[in-house]
């Protein structure tokens, strides 16, 4: 009833093989580039006749269960140094405050990798944010006609600002620049009037523009209140503006804005939505926005002949420069720019009342949201090479995937760390050192990796050019192996691809003159077997002509070679204490040890472990199992009951029959030794002749105390048997009696009911009585006509 169910769990790879076979390296490089657990066996007499050279390709466990040393095996593996490795600080050290270049918040900031295909290497990089980092900002507002209003809150904006601003950082710079549109039809009118004043002609407005910078960043608050204090509202034709041209000269024109090494923010102020790539078309201005910088006295010159720059492009250009975006537009479009926004990382939407006048609290508020949020992004990765991030922030927080990219809430003074690991598949860039970077997006701090990648092994270096062993010098004998040189094949470079008929190479490959080449398991290459693999890596055909396999050996239990051997050339090779075709017959006797210690209890054979009984009435796993032998009990029962008691059937012979035991009487049941104890064996329980029941134990040294007292059963009490008898008579005939009554009651009741019923059905005939004659004769008169 009860069942154990055992599941075995076989690894898929021993079906499929695994990705170091698969490869069929050809050279120890091929086979450390087709996975992080592949290894290379330079023993030169690894290989067996008839085994490819791929064969040195294979797992470490495997390559070492097939015979190949440890020490033999090329394994390299990566490694990861760091290179440069300055200690993080704040802007004051030992009272001294430093320059903005001299501020270390990564750490650390150079390293280099050496990359094994497959296998991560894996590093930390920490960030603090720095108390008192300096900031640039740069103010860029919409002038068309509706900022009207926005303006005159602007001009006092400078003074304001840095004052609020001195409460996050000492080194706090301002600048102002403006835009408008594109100079050309349909985005303003380009009539000579209205491009002196767009406006209507009772407002006095200045000529429309690109992108103008107004003012360079500067540390002097007043003198952005004065320049700003001058400028004047433009006009256009259309509702969306050009501030994507404004945006992209503001970052790519760093030396005229004066943008320094230091965080970075754009403020873009407008009431309006954006032109975009494509848009330019409208003008005439087919050719894409070159992402160069292109002011001369300060003006944009080129917005006639480039079109306005794709989202895409601006997000490179902001991402490389450093810059983080504020867009401060009215509550109308901030659906429009909020989904700009998560288009463009590090940057944040704020609503911007409808004259400006919130525009510093927006500022600051955006700022603190901004700096407040760490964001790893990573240059240009090779073809081949990945990288994951693994976060580790404040209270514990740990995130993957993009998230791991990402640490918030993190206020000045605060550590994060982030745990990097960098893979490469294959050998990407032909083995040629790459450079990435990794950066926090808004800072301009950033960490410096190399990666050099491994696609050699150590042993390449010592190979042996010309070598004699490859057949007088046709290949270099590097790895334990042979690289055959440009037109050679075979495992030691003993063939030309020109010179050898195919002919005459396949008569070198049939065993014993046979049809079947390199016995049908595989291809002959030179003259030379060379075997086909197997799905399963642990099953490999050999020998000149591949005639030998270590798979189609005899099986025992559904194991091969009984589990107790190896195949090799489809023979058993047993283990020791084993023999047999399928290495299935043990020569331990341990199996066959009776409980006397006797192998097969002195009345049988041991064969293969088990006992083959050769006496025809024992059997068992150890020929103690007797059914036909009459039970010891039965057999010591007679001379028993003679000795002990005088009785049974050899009390007359009992002296010659049954002195072969030595007897000892017990007066009581109890005090008969108990079963398991030693030398005795068991309890014996029989009825004599009288129908008694006597009792004795047996033992190994054959002595036999039989208990000195009979359990014999008492004679009948014959007044109770009577009086029994007779009661029980009585009882019966009271029992029939009382049910012939019974019966014959409700036969009675059974009659009665039906005379009753038929009475009740009874009809009486209604009638005239035939011999019944009336006493009134009556006689008509035939001649009266009833007149």
């Amino acid at each position: 009833e009860n069942a154990s169910i055992v599941c075995f769990i076989i690894h898929p790879s021993i079906f499929y093989g695994n990705e170091c076979t698969k490869a069929s390296a050809q050279s120890c490089g091929e086979c450390i580039q087709a996975g992080e657990k592949c290894g290379w066996c330079t023993d030169e007499d690894f290989l067996k006749q008839g085994e490819q050279k791929s064969t040195r390709c294979d797992e470490i466990e495997a390559l070492i269960t097939k015979g190949c040393s440890k020490a033999s095996i090329e394994d390299p593996r990566g490694t990861v140094t760091v290179n440069k490795n300055q200690a993080l600080t704040d802007r004051t050290k030992d009272g001294v405050k430093l320059k903005p270049d001299q501020i270390t918040q990564i750490q650390p900031q150079k390293l280099t990798l050496d990359l094994r295909s497959g296998e991560a290497q894996t590093f930390n990089l920490t960030f603090k944010r720095a108390e008192d980092y300096p900031i640039d900002l740069y103010y860029l507002m919409d002038l068309s006609y509706s900022m009207k209003d926005d303006l005159e809150n602007v001009k006092n904006l400078g003074t304001d600002l840095m004052f609020e601003m001195q409460k996050i950082t000492s080194d706090f710079r301002i600048g102002f620049g403006s835009f408008v549109e594109k100079t050309v039809m349909p985005y303003i009118s380009t009539t000579p009037a209205k491009l002196l004043n767009p406006c209507t002609s009772d407002q006095n407005c200045t000529s429309p523009f690109s992108y103008k910078n107004v003012l360079s960043l500067t540390a002097d608050g007043s003198q952005f209140n004065n320049l700003v204090s001058k400028q004047q509202i433009s006009g256009n034709l259309d509702s969306p503006e050009g501030g994507f041209d404004a945006i992209m000269q503001v970052t790519v024109c760093a030396n005229q804005i004066g943008w320094r090494n230091v965080t970075r923010l754009l403020v873009f102020s407008t009431d309006a939505g954006f032109h975009f790539a494509g848009d330019g078309k409208l003008g005439g201005i087919v050719l894409p926005n070159d992402g160069k910088c292109h002011l001369q006295e300060n003006m944009y010159t080129m917005s006639h002949y480039y079109d306005y720059p794709s989202i895409a492009h601006l997000v490179q250009k902001l991402s490389e420069n450093n810059i983080q975006t504020i867009f401060a537009v009215t509550e109308e479009f901030q659906p429009v720019y909020q989904e700009l926004k998560n288009l463009i990382p590090k940057s944040a939407v704020g609503t911007l009342s409808s004259d400006s006048g919130n525009v510093i609290k927006l500022i600051i508020d955006a700022y603190n949201s901004l700096s407040s949020e760490i964001i790893l992004e990573n240059s240009r990765l090779p073809e081949g090479v990945s990288i994951s991030y693994i976060s580790h922030c404040k209270n514990g927080v740990s995130e993957k995937g993009e998230n791991g990219r990402k640490c918030s809430n993190i206020s000045i003074g605060d550590q994060v760390t982030f745990e990097v690991a960098v893979t490469a598949k294959g050998c990407p860039s032909n083995g040629k050192s790459e450079t990435i970077k990794i950066k926090p997006l808004g800072f301009t701090e950033e960490v410096e990796i190399v990666l050099n990648f491994i696609c050699e092994c150590e042993c390449h270096e010592d190979g042996i050019p010309n070598s004699p062993a490859c057949h007088f010098g046709n290949g270099t004998l590097e790895c334990g192996a042979c690289r055959c040189n440009e037109g050679r094949i075979g495992r030691v470079c003993e063939c030309s691809k020109d010179e050898v008929r195919t002919e005459d190479l396949d008569a070198n490959c049939r065993m014993d003159n046979g049809t079947d080449i390199c016995s049908n398991n595989g291809d002959c290459v030179c003259g030379t077997c060379e075997c086909k693999k197997r799905d399963n890596p642990e099953e490999r055909y050999s020998g000149k002509f591949c005639e030998c396999d270590n798979f189609n050996c005899d099986r025992s239990n559904n194991k091969l070679c009984g589990g107790h051997g190896r195949c090799e050339c489809r023979k058993c090779i047993c283990d020791a204490n084993y023999t047999g075709s399928a290495c299935d017959c043990s020569l331990d006797t341990s199996t066959c040890l009776a409980s006397n210690k006797q192998i097969c209890n002195g009345r049988g054979i041991c064969e293969c472990g088990v006992c083959k009984c050769t006496d025809s009435k024992f059997q068992g796993p150890t020929c103690e199992i007797c059914p036909t032998c009459p039970g010891v009990c039965t057999e010591h029962k007679d001379c028993v009951q003679c000795r002990a008691f005088g009785t049974g059937d050899k009390k007359d012979t009992c002296e010659k029959e049954c002195s072969y035991f030595n007897l000892i009487i017990k007066k009581k049941k109890e005090e008969l030794p108990q079963p398991n104890d030693q030398p005795y064996i068991n309890h014996c329980k029989e009825r004599d002749a009288n129908d008694c029941w006597f009792f004795f134990t047996y033992a190994t040294k054959n002595d036999v105390p039989p208990s000195g007292k009979k359990k014999c059963p008492s004679g009948p009490d014959i007044i109770p048997i009577v009086a029994g008898v007779v009661a029980g008579i009585v009882l019966i005939g009271l029992a029939l009696l009382i049910i012939w009554k019974l019966l014959m009651i409700i036969h009675d009741r059974r009659e009665f009911a039906k005379f009753e019923k038929e009475k009740m059905n009874a009809k009486w005939d209604a009638g005239e009585n035939p011999i019944y004659k009336s006493a009134v004769t009556t006689v008509v008169n035939p001649k009266y006509e009833g007149k």
